[in-house]
């Protein structure tokens, strides 16, 4: 499999007064204690390895006392804004176990780890820079897809509770070989759905450590699902077979699956329920849809090239004329929305080659 090759790497963009009003209107805009950048003032770090002594690419970063204590103290009020109220009763017993900092990918996040000293319960959240693809990439992801995502923004930080899961890279070396038959068919029903969904919201480089394979127990069997954790490269990319997970070669041992396990007749069902779902989140979050396409449309979130290049291959598709009109990629996505909207029965990729 050819891999595929996208920017090096993709520029953040800053969240515009129209989407800070979006924002506003929906209760994600919210005033935090702490800045990404007052976090990168830590004195120094070690690397942070797996059980296998594997680097992780991120490392545990420390403060002096004095920063230190007031950091912590304001990740502590961020996890009660997050999570709850707001109320700082509970700060007493919350205790910041860990901040680790990723220079690996666009966003360079940091992961505060967060435990409860009662019982030792303990969770992550995620502070990082604010970009408007990955807000339009979180908020797509809260309507359009099964999940919903609690979020934070406040001026140019950002603030994402953590989605727990099977790293998709680990689970396909680890866990996949010992799943059977049924386990495997399922798997690649949801994968074949996955596709599809990344491919109509235009949610780009699912490659296997962008996404999760969250295991539930059922009362005879595991259900599987599959979730993407990363939106950076959300409406930005030209390239069409980018929004469309099945073309990274990380992803071929799921690619395997779907072409050895499933027949064309289910492929096409699977990918007609996912379309058809999607019509009628559509529906339900209609208003709000709109108003986030509006943002998005009077905003600059790719370049002329990747937006050209976008918009003609979707058109030789379609053959819908609409799009050749469609001057960015928010009037792109809104256009793909409509076209999912009266057509969703329709819809097939096969002549679609890839380039």
């Amino acid at each position: 499999m050819q891999d595929l090759k996208i920017s090096k790497k993709k520029p953040s963009f800053p969240i515009t007064p129209k989407l800070h009003d979006y924002l506003s209107e929906y209760n994600r805009d919210m005033k935090i204690p702490i800045f990404y950048d007052d976090l990168l003032r830590f004195q120094g770090s070690i690397v942070v390895y797996d059980k296998d002594d594997n680097d992780t690419l991120w490392i545990r970063v420390y403060y002096n006392d004095f920063e230190r204590e007031e950091i912590e103290l304001s990740l502590k009020k961020v996890y009660t804004i997050l999570h709850s109220d707001g109320n700082e009763s509970v700060l007493p017993f919350l205790s910041v176990d860990a901040i680790d900092y990723c220079t690996f990918g666009n966003s360079k996040p940091f992961r505060i780890k967060v435990r409860n000293i009662l019982n030792d319960n303990y969770t992550y959240f995620y502070v990082k820079t604010a970009d408007a693809s990955r807000v339009y990439g979180l908020e797509l992801e809260h309507m359009l897809s099964p999940y919903n995502l609690n979020f934070l923004v406040y001026k140019d930080t950002l603030i994402e509770e953590h989605i727990a899961g099977i790293p998709g890279d680990e689970f396909i070396k680890d866990f996949l070989p010992k799943c059977d038959k049924s386990e495997k068919s399922q798997i690649a029903k949801e994968f074949v759905k996955f596709n599809e969904r990344c491919m109509i919201r235009l949610l780009g480089d699912m490659r296997s450590y962008n996404y999760v394979i969250v295991p539930t127990h059922d009362f005879d069997h595991v259900v599987y699902k599959i979730r993407a954790i990363d939106f950076d490269q959300q409406s930005y990319e030209g390239k069409f077979n980018i929004y469309r997970p099945q073309f990274f070669k990380e992803n071929l041992k799921m690619v395997e699956l779907v072409s050895e396990g499933m027949q064309k007749l289910s492929i096409n069902q699977y990918k007609t329920e996912e379309r058809s779902i999607l019509v009628k989140r559509l529906k339900s979050f209609h208003d709000r849809i709109d108003m986030l396409l509006d943002c998005m449309q009077n905003d600059v979130i790719s370049t002329d090239e990747h937006i050209h290049l976008l918009k003609m291959k979707i058109f030789e598709y379609t053959q819908d004329v609409k799009f050749k009109r469609c001057k960015n990629m928010g009037e792109i996505l809104k256009r793909s929305l409509e076209f999912l909207t009266h057509n969703y029965e329709n819809v097939s990729l096969d002549k679609l080659k890839q380039k």
